[in-house]
């Protein structure tokens, strides 16, 4: 089970003069009162408990489980890299008016430890808890853990259950809003793993390669039958060296693989290089780390795994 942590006294001593500066008293939130809830006003404008996520892909999966009983913001816009995010004041005071934060963990946030240091006593909740991590396989991260496990659908339901768990705490009365909400969302997380295996398995052995920027596919490719390549293992590493351009395009010719990928929040350049130089195509854009606008391919989880398994067929596909 998630436990709720807070760190106002292990990692006081990193405050530093400038946030103390900038936020001031704003900073001082009360203690916490009854589990994960606090007393006081905090909370969103209209009431209700407010749950801050690390980024937009988690307040998707919070939203489903939340409902209406409790308000979910991420703390990251749409579009933002993830890894090597910069909290602002502004994202500091709006978190001491939470009453939690969810976070993805196995090393994704970063910047988290200083960010939690200056929230005292906003618990905060690691969605990865119970899964048992992909080590990076390569490079400055070799054998720390792939953060990624949400692209996995059978793993989310993990997630699920952390944020069910989580929001029960901070709301004993919506325990069967929050379960029958977690229950439905798992079953559309149950009908996308199956929907992701008949797409995929149309794939020719042969083909099946997933060549992208980051590394960000291992829990993915790990279900459904796919070799993952990339140019780096995570964005926060996203240097580009001749070594590792040179292992893509040599594996790229090897494998003949008709197209390659990279994904929404870092530059593509890179990539379409490694495609020039194999004679494969550009096959198109993924999202990972973040979602979509609205009106985009990927404005929510399960629409942004159909958007990058298109992407894919139609990319190997020639299409």
């Amino acid at each position: 089970m998630p436990q709720l942590r807070t760190d106002g006294q292990a990692h006081s001593g990193l405050r530093t003069h400038l946030t103390r500066a900038l936020l001031g008293a704003a900073l001082v939130v009360p203690l916490l009162a009854g589990g994960c809830g606090r007393s006081g006003t905090g909370g969103a404008p209209d009431g209700r408990p407010l749950v801050l996520t690390t980024f937009t892909i988690l307040a998707d999966m919070a939203r489903q489980v939340a409902g209406e009983r409790v308000r979910v913001e991420s703390i990251t816009k749409l579009g933002a890299e993830i890894h090597g995010y910069e909290p602002s004041p502004s994202d500091l005071k709006r978190a001491s008016g939470a009453q939690m934060v969810l976070e993805n963990g196995f090393g994704l946030e970063r910047w988290a430890e200083r960010f939690y240091a200056s929230l005292r006593d906003v618990p905060h909740v690691t969605l990865t808890e119970g899964i048992t991590p992909l080590p990076i396989a390569s490079d400055a991260y070799r054998g720390q853990p792939n953060p990624h496990a949400w692209m996995s659908p059978r793993l989310a339901k993990v997630y699920v259950e952390n944020i069910r768990r989580a929001l029960t705490r901070l709301d004993p009365a919506g325990e069967t809003t929050f379960r029958r909400n977690a229950e439905r969302y798992n079953a559309q997380l149950d009908a996308l793993h199956n929907e992701l295996q008949l797409s995929l398995a149309r794939i020719p052995p042969s083909q099946r390669v997933l060549a992208t920027c980051e590394g960000a596919f291992s829990y993915l490719a790990r279900d459904y039958g796919l070799t993952e390549a990339y140019l780096w293992p995570v964005n926060a590493e996203a240097q580009i060296t001749p070594q590792r351009m040179a292992r893509l395009i040599a594996l790229v010719k090897e494998r003949q693989v008709p197209a390659v990928f990279c994904e929404s929040t870092v530059s593509a350049e890179p990539q379409k290089q490694v495609a020039r130089q194999s004679g494969a195509r550009f096959g198109g854009v993924f999202h990972v780390d973040s979602l979509s606008l609205p009106d985009g391919p990927a404005p929510n989880l399960l629409e942004l795994q159909r958007h990058n398994v298109r992407t894919l067929q139609a990319g190997l596909a020639g299409s």
